[in-house]
């Protein structure tokens, strides 16, 4: 499938021309000199075309409004692809009312009940606009959503996997690991890995009131060591500052099983909502990306409409088509466009810098028709 494709329009200027003889001078140059180029018909419909000061004051706003459209067709797409990636799913072929995205393009239909022909453009152009901000503004306040259960997530699973000088130790320390008496009480040492030696070696000698041989390793990580030591509650403050001296953490640490399970379950909960939120969140971005692109068609529709007015003249008489050449024969293509739009009339527009036509929304490359890209990705 083809992501970047150029929406055009050719003039009928030829004495006893029309669009269909047209359509079929324009297959007739794509199949003799770019065959593999995709061609398509784009049903433009008469649209009401107004005063001429009114296009052009809606030609003016066309193409910012058209990046904005087309920006949060893509913010939605790529929250998709984030969604799809974390919930380990396959990306799957976006659709928009039903079927892929280039064939809604290539067989675009106007929505006569959602967008009357006989409302003004910019009317129209108004109403696609705001339906789009309001999707963009429930998109930003669902992700804040989502992504706020994920930081949380994320600030557990750093406490949980972190340096031992920062980490929960609760899933690392057994009741086993740990005494609790009137008089004695088991710490947990954070060791520097370089300084075990010197740890197993000194600690029984930074109080008098250390139980001997009471030190053993729990858990080792990349930077330190994690060990017990049993001593007597009256002088666990000064053994805190003769470790600290010693260049050793003492922890503070008491074991609860009920903390612990409680943990635990906001865990779950957390991971659980997580998911919820995910599913939630992929299935309205599914149907919002298909309300957007669909928008959006209906606004590249109602540009190349105005731009084709503004540039051809009235009454409204031309062809609309979709192309998706390669990037090898772009060239070929524009220069099949150029013969359609007769010698005289692409002679005039040819230049030699790139420069935007004002008030007929043109993009950076100046030709004899109205032509802009659409790119889907």
């Amino acid at each position: 499938m083809a992501t970047r494709y150029w929406i055009v329009s050719l003039p009928v200027q030829t004495p006893g021309a029309t669009a269909t003889s047209l359509w079929s001078s324009l297959q007739d140059g794509i199949s003799r000199h770019s065959f593999d180029t995709p061609l398509y018909r784009f049903n433009v419909p008469d649209l009401r075309v107004g005063t001429l000061d009114s296009l052009l004051a809606l030609s003016d706003d066309l193409v910012k409004s058209n990046v904005f459209v087309e920006g949060v067709s893509h913010k939605i797409r790529r929250q998709i692809e984030d969604l799809e990636r974390a919930g380990g799913v396959d990306s799957g072929a976006l659709t928009v009312d039903g079927v892929p995205v280039d064939t809604y393009l290539t067989r675009f239909v106007w929505d006569e009940g959602k967008y009357p022909t006989m409302s003004p453009l910019k009317e129209i152009v108004g109403s696609i606009q705001s339906q789009v901000a309001k999707i963009e503004d429930d998109m930003k306040v669902r992700a804040a959503e989502y992504n706020n259960v994920r930081s949380q997530l994320s600030a557990i699973n750093r406490k949980q996997s972190g340096s031992l000088a920062v980490r929960d130790l609760s899933n690392l320390v057994k009741p086993e690991d740990m005494i609790s008496s009137e008089h004695l009480v088991t710490l947990l040492a954070v060791v520097p890995k370089y300084s075990q030696k010197d740890w197993l070696s000194s600690y029984e000698s930074l109080d008098t009131f250390v139980v001997p041989r009471s030190s053993k390793q729990l858990y080792e990580d990349n930077e330190y060591a994690l060990y017990t030591v049993t001593l007597f509650a009256k002088v666990i403050d000064n053994f805190k500052v003769r470790a600290r001296e010693k260049g050793f953490q003492i922890r503070d640490f008491e074991y609860s099983p009920e903390a612990q399970e409680s943990r635990k379950q906001e865990m779950e909960k957390l991971l659980q909502d997580q998911e919820a939120m995910r599913t939630s969140l992929l299935q309205w971005c599914y149907a919002s990306y298909s309300e957007v692109f669909s928008s959006w068609m209906h606004f590249c529709a109602v540009r190349i409409f105005v731009e084709s007015i503004l540039r051809y003249g009235l009454p409204p008489s031309f062809l609309s088509a979709v192309l998706a050449p390669s990037t090898k024969g772009e060239k070929k293509v524009r220069n099949i466009l150029e013969e359609l739009c007769g010698n005289a009339h692409s002679i005039y527009w040819k230049v030699e810098d790139d420069v935007a036509v004002a008030g007929l929304g043109a993009e950076s490359e100046v030709h004899p028709y109205v032509s802009f890209t659409v790119n889907f990705a």
